[in-house]
């Protein structure tokens, strides 16, 4: 099965970085909030961290008081950067994909992974592996690209009006369950589509109780201070879950 692994692509790591660094960026503003807001109290848990990236939440758990982070990620660019800048005695960085993550023989009371799951075809193999791999009560958050966005492959997102101004999202073979290619930096990213149904009863067949969804969008006072962001508005880019294993 393809495991795929953009990251290492020099060009599509360079543009990924420098999007990053701009501090206003649907990440920072809409993702990482609704993640962090649904994670347990980490103090002396140990932590999985699936598609760890540049380890700034590996080290972000770690200053929260877990006890001990794995970090797992395909790419071999990202982890590099991470044991520079986010190392800790407390951190194992491991370069394997999250499909491989069956050979891990130790139990965690907490994974967490952000925006990789829409990158990986075996969503339910991967599941059932978290599954195993938590302990009883063990908390799994995650976050990925919303449906609505994973279903789009090709033509033009939105609808404009006479101005220019987008009036609705332009929605697609949705209920068409498949791999849809997309230009990001280089061209023939795979993004894995399901619907919504799909990634809940995913969880729910492999045990998990599903605790929390977040769908997060711009409220008046973010909008005042990110006006960029109003399309979001009209639909949410990011899908976050919390499950529990009972």
């Amino acid at each position: 099965m393809a495991k795929q692994n953009i990251y290492d692509n020099e060009i599509f790591f360079e543009g990924y970085k420098k999007i990053r660094e701009n501090e206003a960026n649907a990440n920072n503003v809409f993702e990482i909030p609704a993640l962090f807001s649904l994670l347990p109290d980490l103090n002396g848990k140990s932590v999985l961290d699936l598609g760890c990236g540049f380890g700034e939440h590996c080290k972000g758990f770690i200053q929260s008081g877990a006890a001990k982070v794995v970090g797992v990620d395909i790419s071999a660019k990202m982890l590099e950067v991470a044991r520079e800048e986010n190392s800790d005695p407390r951190i194992t960085y491991l370069n394997m994909a999250m499909e491989d993550i069956g050979s891990l023989e130790e139990h965690f009371d907490v994974v967490v992974s952000s925006l990789a799951f829409h990158y990986v075809e075996d969503f339910d193999g991967v599941v059932g592996m978290i599954y195993r791999l938590l302990n009883k009560d063990g908390e799994f958050i995650f976050s990925q690209e919303h449906p609505l966005n994973t279903c789009f492959s090709g033509g033009s997102r939105w609808t404009f009006d006479e101005n220019g101004e987008k009036i609705f999202a332009n929605v697609s073979n949705y209920c068409v369950e498949t791999e849809n290619g997309s230009t990001w930096f280089v061209d023939n990213v795979k993004r894995y589509h399901r619907m919504f149904s799909t990634i809940i009863n995913t969880l729910t067949d492999n045990g998990f109780e599903v605790k929390k969804l977040i769908e997060p969008t711009a409220d008046a006072e973010l909008l005042e201070k990110y006006p960029q962001f109003k399309d979001s508005r009209h639909k949410p880019d990011f899908l976050v879950v919390k499950a529990v294993k009972r």
